[in-house]
């Protein structure tokens, strides 16, 4: 399976040239490349960025000029594997990721058969490994859950996608407003504590015309990114 890095910088970000952003004398992404590496599921990494900079950077097999939209960097970086079955779609600012916890997220991702595997962290799972992280969590009936930065997708859907998706980026950090997006009922069962998972899953194929599944966890590194200042003095805490 190939992966694809998303690197590029945009006026979203909060934390300028992330990718490069050094943690104990490495480039954040450079964690990323290592943990993919080390997951024997992973054959060609490609990474979304600017092409000079990461001249830099060791262990990528194709890189991809950047625009300054995260979903136009997305469309990019898939190209390459546009016939690809699956692909997977990470952000580069996981300096926690390992190898281990990328190949079990895709090995339960293949079990489902599905075109689009979200992984979702259980909030208990991510304090007792990252008690200072500041994460935004949701809840649904089997738990409290945040979520993670990695992506399983099957390329061939992602043009239908693209309209809602760009919604869903722009909303993944604000359940509420991700709620409303998903429709009336599931913000009700949200509001009620009786929204589960499932619920979700049925909700995407029929808004999105895809089977997706949203896969626990138990690797809370796939999910903690380093996208602020103040997270940079957590990283090399944890590092």
């Amino acid at each position: 399976m190939n992966a694809v890095i998303v690197a590029g910088s945009t006026k979203e970000d909060r934390l300028p040239d992330k990718a490069f952003v050094k943690l104990k004398g490495k480039f954040m992404i450079s964690y990323v490349i290592e943990a993919l590496r080390k997951c024997e599921k992973i054959e060609k990494i490609a990474v979304v960025g600017d092409p000079e900079k990461l001249k830099q950077v060791e262990g990528i097999d194709l890189i991809v000029p950047q625009s300054d939209n995260m979903m136009e960097n997305i469309l990019r970086g898939i190209q390459p594997f546009k016939n690809d079955r699956r692909v997977i779609i990470l952000t580069c600012d996981i300096p926690f990721l390992t190898g281990e916890a990328v190949c079990d997220f895709i090995e339960k991702a293949e079990q489902t058969g599905a075109d689009l595997c979200y992984p979702i962290i259980r909030k208990e799972d991510n304090l007792k490994k990252f008690p200072d992280a500041r994460r935004t969590y949701a809840r649904v009936k089997e738990g409290v859950f945040t979520g993670g930065n990695i992506f399983y997708i099957n390329p061939a859907v992602i043009d239908k996608l693209v309209k809602e998706a760009k919604k869903v980026i722009a909303y993944r950090k604000k359940p509420w407003k991700l709620g409303k997006l998903l429709g009336t009922k599931i913000l009700f069962l949200f509001l009620i504590g009786r929204l589960s998972i499932s619920h979700i899953e049925k909700k995407v194929e029929e808004v999105f015309g895809i089977k997706g599944k949203a896969i626990i966890s138990p690797y809370p590194e796939i999910g903690n990114d380093v996208d602020k200042e103040e997270d940079v003095k957590m990283a090399i805490k944890y590092l």
